[in-house]
């Protein structure tokens, strides 16, 4: 097995593919252990070396675009793990293999690095167990803090078990159980005042992905992660200026080694201290999705399984139309509509940004145009949105009414496969 050296690389850094076996947060941005830099050599692609023992690795390797042909070179923390990654691979059949041991010790510049730009607001369970237990965290600037458990119309989600602190939060005290919109701005205000939320708080939120006694409504779903989705984007719109995701939801608690609760937290009524909303720029409504349509520098993007896009499916048992907006681009969210596997790693945390990116720029999607995201009711366009936002792509939003406003208000739509 070969090793290469900081300059090495840097002469020759065209010349190979970088494999990060590093944690998705420390490839997204966050300094863990030693490290001073920060994100990730520009260009390597993310393979954690906690995904090494699944039994889909290989699948996963191929789906990055990994290939044996490939002149690989493998990089993280710990030499005894780098040099365990490239033995699999070298049973997998790749014989270019070169490890990287000296990642702690090179500065920036001398290899270029690049990171999420919102890094900071998709944290990590040990970030978040740390602000637990010391009321402190890195790149937290703040003296208060508020973890929500997020659920759909099923407390008993939050009973089952949930990170000791968080309050358990309903998606329908934000959005309308008629509509699936947002509430209004004084309904948000009431709902976000009697969690114990201002705008100035930090809110972390987190779902889990399987939930118990709501198989009828979500079967086999990542039903609570999207319902956290949902309520991150309905905060930032109404104004809560610190809004985080735990990467992987409380999945990644377990996975970390984590203790979970029975014992409920208590809330206190506080004032919001802002109007309500603050980033009207975020959420679209119809007359504005209709906009959307007619401009060649605009995509309304329908985050929506294939089969809904044809028209095979709605997707839900209480919308009976099948179909899509005419002009929407097909932004393919995975097998259906409680689903959202081509946004997510396996592990259930954020799929590597780039790729995402990548596959948005095939179809038109890029960040200086205007992108409205929408499913059915807009849940799934709420995290691809939120993919979005992380990236700092400033322009994007939801298009709230999705599916479900556009097929009550008896408006064109199409079925089957779209003609080149």
């Amino acid at each position: 097995m070969k090793e290469i050296s900081t300059e090495g690389l840097s002469e020759n850094l065209y010349r190979y593919k970088l494999i990060d076996i590093r944690s998705v947060d420390a490839y997204n941005g966050w300094k863990e252990g030693e490290e001073t830099k920060g994100g990730h050599i520009k260009g390597a692609k993310s393979l954690p070396y906690k995904w090494l023992h699944y039994i889909d690795w290989i699948e996963i390797v191929r789906n990055k675009g990994i290939l044996p042909e490939d002149s690989l070179v493998i990089y993280g923390y710990d030499q005894h793990k780098t040099e365990e990654v490239a033995r699999q691979f070298e049973k997998a059949g790749y014989s270019d293999l070169t490890v990287f041991n000296s990642f702690l010790e090179w500065t920036e510049k001398d290899l270029p690095m690049e990171h999420l730009e919102r890094y900071g607001q998709l944290v990590s369970a040990d970030w978040l167990s740390q602000l637990l237990t010391t009321n402190n965290a890195p790149e937290y600037n703040n003296n208060k803090f508020v973890l929500c458990h997020a659920h759909y119309r099923n407390p008993s989600d939050y009973d089952e078990g949930h990170i000791p602190g968080a309050i358990s939060i309903d998606t329908n005290s934000l959005e309308s159980p008629e509509t699936w919109n947002r509430r209004s701005p004084e309904e948000l205000r009431e709902a976000l005042e009697d969690l114990g939320i201002t705008h100035d708080s930090t809110v972390i939120l987190y779902g889990r992905f399987s939930s118990p006694n709501n198989d009828d409504m979500f079967p086999g779903s990542s039903a609570g992660h999207l319902g956290a989705m949902r309520c991150a984007f309905i905060m930032l719109y109404a104004g809560v200026k610190d809004v985080r995701m735990l990467n992987g939801g409380l999945q990644s608690w377990l996975d970390s080694g984590y203790d979970i609760t029975k014992a409920p937290a208590g809330t206190k009524k506080v004032l919001f201290g802002a109007a309500i909303p603050q980033k009207t720029e975020i959420a679209v409504d119809l007359e504005e999705a209709k906009e959307i349509l007619s401009s060649p520098d605009k995509n309304l993007v329908s985050v929506r399984s294939w089969r809904e896009y044809i028209g095979e499916v709605s997707g839900y048992n209480y919308i009976e139309k099948k179909g899509r907006i005419p002009g929407s681009v097909f932004g393919d969210c995975g097998t259906d509509a409680y689903h959202m596997e081509n946004y997510r790693n396996l592990d259930h945390t954020m799929r590597e940004y780039q790729e995402v990116a990548e596959n948005w720029k095939r179809i038109g999607i890029t960040p200086e145009k205007r992108n409205a995201f929408y499913c059915g009711t807009g849940w799934r366009g709420s995290e691809a949105f939120f993919s979005a936002w992380l990236m700092g792509w400033d322009k994007s939003a939801v298009y709230d009414g999705g599916w479900f406003e556009w097929s009550n208000n008896n408006l064109p739509f199409e079925t089957g496969v779209p003609e080149e």
